[in-house]
């Protein structure tokens, strides 16, 4: 029978939960750590360092029999990956509503205190809006999602799922998500110090596992990992327009 694991790691690891586990304090609290700090300091550049070990996490550990199992592979249903796109977005816009609804233009609202750390300029003119809207899509449209979809819906989903199957480890793998994102939105420094936001983080976190559970429904739908990747970089698209245009407009 193949072995998920490369030979060396199959001698210390089995591929199973405790692997899963193992992976996500290893990685995920640095990632914490980093995201808080950037939040910090107002600049992001270390954290993609983090979604760039992320991503090569399951050429670092897995075979290529596990890199398949993961689902790096072509997909089955390309229609998926079309739907993926639209789910991504549709997502991204509905929770934009929702804070705006709830929170207006304060920093309660998670994209509004998301956006503080792109540094756009006041008083910015249109076109070099448009320019660093484009940059700042390109790289939300790719570091994060192939990253995190590797990593999370990739390798540790499969870990936890060889154990107790992939309802329960979509569970896991979207909660470990969500936690995770308490960094980017829930513990905030405001005002040169930090502070907890209880109901907003409580929305917030809910919508990140709600979203991570729609990212795991693409992977499995399209056949491919491919497909969880693309409905994150559309979420992250839709998420960065919103901050660009109808959160600077207010």
């Amino acid at each position: 029978m193949e072995n998920n694991l490369k030979p060396f790691w199959s001698n210390i690891f089995d591929f199973n939960w405790k692997f899963g586990l193992f992976l996500i304090l290893l990685l995920c609290i640095p990632r914490i750590v980093l995201v808080l700090y950037g939040n910090e300091i107002g600049n992001m550049q270390f954290v993609g360092i983090m979604m760039l070990i992320m991503a090569i996490a399951p050429f670092v550990f897995l075979s290529k029999y596990g890199r398949e199992r993961i689902g790096i592979k072509k997909p089955t249903n390309n229609r998926w990956l079309i739907i993926a796109f639209i789910i991504g977005v549709a997502f991204s816009i509905m929770l934009y509503l929702l804070g705006d609804t709830l929170y207006g233009n304060s920093y309660e609202n998670w994209y509004n205190y998301i956006g503080k750390s792109y540094n756009i300029p006041k008083g910015i003119d249109e076109q070099s809006k448009l320019t660093i809207f484009s940059i700042s899509a390109f790289i939300g449209m790719t570091f994060s999602p192939i990253g995190e979809e590797l990593f999370f819906r990739g390798i540790v989903h499969s870990s936890f799922a060889n154990s107790i199957g992939n309802r329960k480890a979509s569970l896991i793998d979207s909660s470990a998500f969500a936690i995770v994102h308490i960094s980017h939105f829930g513990l905030i420094f405001h005002n040169q110090q930090w502070e907890f936001l209880y109901l907003p983080t409580v929305i917030w976190v809910l919508s990140m596992f709600i979203v991570s559970i729609l990212f795991y429904a693409c992977r499995k739908r399209s056949g491919s990992i491919l497909g969880a990747i693309i409905c994150h970089s559309a979420f992250n698209l839709g998420m960065t327009y919103c901050i660009f245009y109808p959160i600077i407009a207010n």
